[in-house]
């Protein structure tokens, strides 16, 4: 509770400087009384930090805006925007005085200083592509709800003010907004079940896949196996290493496959580091073939294209995925594919994946040992990923989020 005091002073005094400093550009000073109006909450646009979230993000808003042209969008970020995210025109962007990266910077800007803005703004809807919102709203809300991992996983998430944060106002975001934007069934669901609200109020938008992916030449395959694997076949696993994606079982069953199928098969770890990373580098260093596990860190959209298309087949072996974009990618890619049989992965996958328990490694290892020697059974699941990815498009979602946001105008 002294927590929560404590907050909404700072909140105050934030709101206060942010009046005082709130930035924007010329295109503001357009006239758009007479406009229809859609204020978004575009903090995760930032250079080189497209993926996941904000990939969601970018493909939405940026359809949108060339969409309707007759639609005037204010655009509000928490540091100095990239002007390729002002996708038209008919965008104003405002920043506001300080970044919203922390609880109580969150607590701030969503409850004053955003509210602060919207009053001077007055936009018919604030659309936010995060489940970020306004308890203190000033106008109805529709956000995006990608998971509740932690309501589900707590421990995976990296530090107790942030999980707090979650859990305290993530199920008042739920109730506050005017509509929910789920990425799956399963994200649907679990809102229903975990936040009680109600089937009708939330709409289902998926994911889709950018026009990178697509299958590649032979002689490409080959370049891209000698730059990251040494000329040698690989699996892959694409994300941002934290405990909920599940690298440590990863590891464990790639040795365990390593043991009882003698190759020179590779395992590329493709992502940034996260957080609670000390168990899986334990892992890692205790591997009997550690050297054939390959990091590579946080790479492109043109290059992730390139590894996906020349592997053996993707490994999304995650405790928990509100939907899951490599899947897709993997399908566009047309490779193989080794999923969960838990969370969106299913609904997602469809018949293009193999199934296995996350929870155990040797599922795992069972799981490469078929996709690498069974090239009938390999041949099925990306005959499959053609049909399944067919349900998938950023312009079906954008259209869905496009109408739900009409609804307020």
């Amino acid at each position: 509770m002294r927590c929560i005091k404590f907050s909404r002073r700072l909140g105050i005094l934030f709101a206060k400087i942010y009046a005082l400093y709130q930035c924007q550009s010329a295109r503001t000073t357009l006239r758009i009384a007479s406009l229809k109006h859609i204020a978004v909450n575009t903090r995760l646009l930032l250079p080189n930090k497209i993926e996941g979230i904000s990939r969601f993000a970018y493909e939405i808003l940026s359809r949108m805006v060339k969409s309707h042209p007759d639609i005037h969008f204010s655009f509000i970020f928490d540091r100095k925007w990239d002007e390729s995210y002002i996708f038209g025109e008919n965008v104003s962007p405002y920043k506001l005085a300080f970044p919203l990266r922390h609880p109580i910077l969150w607590y701030a800007g969503f409850e004053y200083a955003i509210p602060h803005l919207l009053k001077k703004i007055k936009p018919h809807v604030f659309f936010s592509p995060e489940s970020y919102i306004s308890i203190n709203k000033t106008c109805p809300q529709v956000a995006v709800f990608h998971d509740i991992d932690y309501e589900i996983r707590p421990q995976d998430i990296g530090k107790k003010t942030h999980l707090w944060y979650l859990q305290h106002f993530f199920p008042q975001y739920a109730q506050a907004a005017d509509k929910i934007i789920a990425v799956s069934e399963y994200t649907k669901n679990e809102l229903n079940k975990c936040y009680y609200v109600p089937p009708e109020k939330i709409a289902i938008a998926y994911n889709g896949c950018t026009h990178h992916f697509s299958p590649i030449s032979p002689e490409k395959q080959a370049e891209t196996r000698q730059k990251y694997a040494d000329n040698c076949p690989y699996f892959y696993f694409v994300g941002t290493i934290q405990p909920r994606k599940n690298i440590e079982k990863l590891l464990l069953a790639f040795d365990l496959y390593k043991k009882n199928n003698p190759s020179a098969t590779k395992l590329l770890i493709v992502g940034k580091k996260g957080w609670k990373l000390e168990s899986a580098l334990q892992v890692y260093e205790n591997m009997q073939f550690k050297a054939d596990v390959r990091f590579t860190g946080f790479v492109s959209d043109a290059e992730l294209n390139n590894i996906s298309a020349a592997s053996l087949g993707l490994c999304m072996v995650s405790f928990l995925e509100g939907f899951g974009i490599p899947a897709v990618e993997a399908m566009h890619c047309e490779t193989g594919i080794i999923a969960s049989n838990t969370a969106a992965l299913p609904e997602v996958c469809g018949k293009a994946a193999l199934y296995i328990s996350p929870e155990k490694p040797e599922d795992i290892a069972q799981a490469m040992q078929q996709l690498s020697q069974d090239n009938a059974l390999r041949n099925r699941l990306i005959a499959a990923g053609r049909i399944e990815r067919e349900r998938f498009s950023w312009d079906i979602s954008a259209e869905i989020v496009w109408q739900e946001l009409a609804k307020f105008m």
